[in-house]
């Protein structure tokens, strides 16, 4: 199985130190960084708005859970958007690069 996780940040730092790790350490083949983006939320009883980063990182079913943990331990928010999409289908080459760049290194 092939995702695409996505989670925000708060600037543009943030998403490229993010994007960074997450690569580095193959957890991610691929992360793309949109933004700036508008947000706007409920947050402990409030609509508050904000400038936010997206980070769309591609990988597999088998590092999701690695690359969850990752970003919730580097994420500056409480409460970390962190979504996976499922990829339902993709160009068979790049598919077997992302597989082959998020495979661990012994």
């Amino acid at each position: 199985m092939h995702l695409q996780v996505t989670t925000t940040v708060d600037s543009r730092e943030a998403a490229d130190r993010l994007a960074a790790s997450l690569v580095s350490e193959r957890l991610a083949a691929c992360v793309q960084v949109v933004g700036p983006v508008a947000s706007t939320y409920r947050w402990k009883g409030t609509v508050e708005t904000a400038t936010e980063w997206y980070c769309h990182a591609k990988t597999t079913g088998e590092r999701f859970e690695a690359l969850r943990a990752r970003i919730a331990e580097l994420h500056p928010y409480d409460v970390p958007e962190i979504i996976a999409l499922p990829i339902v289908a993709g160009h068979p080459p790049y598919l077997a690069w992302l597989e082959a760049e998020t495979r661990p290194t012994e």
